[in-house]
């Protein structure tokens, strides 16, 4: 079984992102597992360090026992949501206890028009690559919520292949990577 850390960096109940991620989990194949990591955490402080929250520490084990990572994010401002930032900054420490450290990833976004996470992609990029992440180049995923999701969210039309495709490459990539070690 391969398992997926999914890490959504929107709140909102009707988020089209999460919607997304779902999508992504009904079309992966056979024998993957999609964790959500509950990412209504307290803000990142270093000052409780030396007594992490306990929802922290549960991201932590979350990204851990996962075989891959999976951010699915919106964009906000022309950059990813501080949700996701917040989440990245209690799972990589304390410093030099980086849960990420080593881990294959994939970076896909939601938005209302198809070139709308481009910006927040680009930058979180950065930020894993800087976790020493084994980030998926190909396919990128800007997916368009209002032509890609019906009345009830779920992955529609031509966008369900692309998807399917997708989810795919991220399970080849992340077994990979296991094979690797």
């Amino acid at each position: 079984m391969t398992t997926i850390a999914v890490l959504v960096g929107s709140l909102r109940k009707e988020s089209f992102n999460l919607a997304l991620a779902k999508g992504i989990e009904s079309l992966a194949p056979e024998g993957v597992n999609f964790v959500y990591a509950d990412m209504d955490l307290p803000l990142f402080n270093q000052d409780l360090e030396a007594d992490f929250p306990a929802k922290a520490v549960a991201i932590k084990q979350v990204v851990e026992q996962a075989d891959g990572v999976l951010f699915v994010t919106p964009e906000y401002d022309r950059s990813f949501s501080g949700v996701i930032k917040n989440a990245i900054d209690w799972a990589s420490r304390p410093w030099g206890q980086s849960s990420f450290a080593g881990k294959p990833a994939a970076i896909v976004g939601a938005s209302m028009g198809p070139l709308g996470t481009t910006q927040a992609q680009s930058q979180l990029r950065n930020v894993l690559l800087y976790l020493d992440m084994k980030v998926m180049g190909q396919p990128e995923v800007y997916f368009n919520a209002i032509t890609g999701l019906d009345e009830q969210g779920h992955v529609v039309g031509e966008s369900r292949e692309f998807i399917k495709s997708f989810a795919e490459a991220f399970v080849a990539h992340v077994r990979s990577a296991a094979s690797a070690r």
